[in-house]
């Protein structure tokens, strides 16, 4: 089946909705960050609680 674009409510959508920010609060965020970044729930966690909740911030602490 052919899916279009998804909706901005569509919670099935794989990706964040604001792409410079990690929102915790939302499963399928922390799943897309996870796995971008490689990194464990909790070690994403703790990236974020270090430098706060901007994607490029933490993809820099998290390479060290």
């Amino acid at each position: 089946m052919f899916r279009s674009a998804a909706r901005p409510d569509d919670k099935d959508a794989r990706g964040p909705q604001d792409r410079a920010r990690i929102a915790l609060g939302e499963d399928y965020e922390v799943d897309y960050w996870t796995g971008k970044f490689g990194v464990s729930k909790e070690t994403l966690e703790a990236a974020v609680k270090a430098v706060g909740n901007g994607a490029d911030a933490v993809e820099q602490h998290l390479k060290g």
